[in-house]
């Protein structure tokens, strides 16, 4: 039963547009870097300094609490220790982002909810900064009330990302997803967002992120939680405000994706299967990207709760971390993958 699921969730990689002839990935190696009592998700990586930093959620569950946000550190991408913790009194902070600015800092982007319980009560993002990844500025809000920016990406001095907004004040409403909305900002800071343009994808788009290619035009890698669920891929050139768009032909949780200098696209996320005859069957998955379609051809060791890749290709090879619940804990995982 296992091999035919992996057969089925593999299915799209073949089925769809926009195909490449590059080597399948091969797995190289994969470790747990982190373990604790808490429920640890929603990871980032970033080689910055000649130093490794990966980050992401502390708290008691995936959703409510007061989630706080852990940055590792390594020297040599082997031995890993906490290099700080960040946090804000009565807020949920969760899915920490890094990105390097163009005055070499580390900046982390996060969301900031506030919890009754499990209800959401209200959100708004937050960024802070450090120029080490040990000392770090305390979370500073960002955009609006209902806001959340979930990754940014500097390109030429100028941070860009994909701002999430609900759309409606209650955050509660019985499809919980329905009327999301997502807008492209910019800032030269890190703090202080404008409007670029409003992207015009249906079905519940949110979590989003955004690259760059050499000749300047942008990539945008977007989730959809209704409808058929496929992330759709977008293409825009300066001054990105008039888009293209193609489905996937896959679901992405937690979608990540970077550009080589030979110009291929490598992504990675969550998959999802649901079957009339299977429970639903989930995987972190590395593969191809065009901007038709994904290729999710390497499934990574997990299950269950699980996803949100952090990116980085280092040294002719692909490092990814990744949390999943696969070995009972909810714990962070780093991979290394051949291409």
């Amino acid at each position: 039963m296992l091999h035919r699921l992996l057969g089925l969730l593999l299915v799209c990689s073949t089925t769809v547009s926009g195909q490449t002839n590059s080597p399948a990935p091969k797995l190289l190696s994969v470790k747990k870097i982190w373990h604790g009592d808490k429920h640890n998700a929603f990871t980032d990586l970033t080689f910055f300094k000649g130093e490794w930093f990966c980050t992401f959620r502390e708290s008691a569950a995936h959703v409510g609490g007061n989630g706080k946000i852990r940055v590792l550190n390594s020297k040599d991408g082997d031995q890993w220790k906490s290099a700080a913790l960040v946090s804000e009194e009565g807020i949920d902070l969760r899915d920490p982002k890094l990105s390097v600015t163009p005055d070499q800092r580390l900046m982390l982007s996060m969301g900031g909810s506030v919890y009754e319980g499990r209800i959401l009560k209200g959100r708004q993002s937050r960024s802070a900064f450090s120029k080490d990844g040990r000392i770090w500025t305390a979370p500073q809000r960002i955009l609006k009330e209902g806001d959340w920016l979930w990754r940014v990406t500097w390109h030429k001095g100028v941070a860009y990302g994909v701002a999430i907004s609900s759309g409606k004040p209650d955050l509660n409403k019985t499809n919980y997803h329905a009327g999301f909305g997502i807008r492209l900002v910019a800032s030269d800071d890190g703090v202080n967002f404008h409007l670029i343009t409003r992207l015009d994808v249906p079905d519940a788009p949110n979590e989003s992120t955004v690259r760059f290619q050499e000749n300047g035009d942008m990539i945008a890698l977007v989730r959809r939680e209704l409808g058929d669920k496929q992330a759709w891929i977008g293409h825009s050139s300066p001054p990105y405000t008039n888009w293209t768009w193609h489905p996937s032909g896959c679901s992405v949780g937690g979608p990540n994706f970077i550009l080589l200098d030979d110009g291929r696209i490598l992504a990675g996320g969550r998959q999802t299967l649901t079957g009339e005859n299977a429970k639903k069957f989930t995987k972190t998955f590395i593969g191809h990207m065009t901007l038709q379609a994904i290729q999710p051809e390497l499934l990574l060791p997990s299950g269950g709760d699980c996803s949100y890749p952090g990116l980085v290709w280092h040294d002719g090879v692909l490092w990814a971390s990744y949390y999943s619940s696969h070995e009972g804990g909810t714990d962070i995982y780093l991979a290394k993958v051949q291409f």
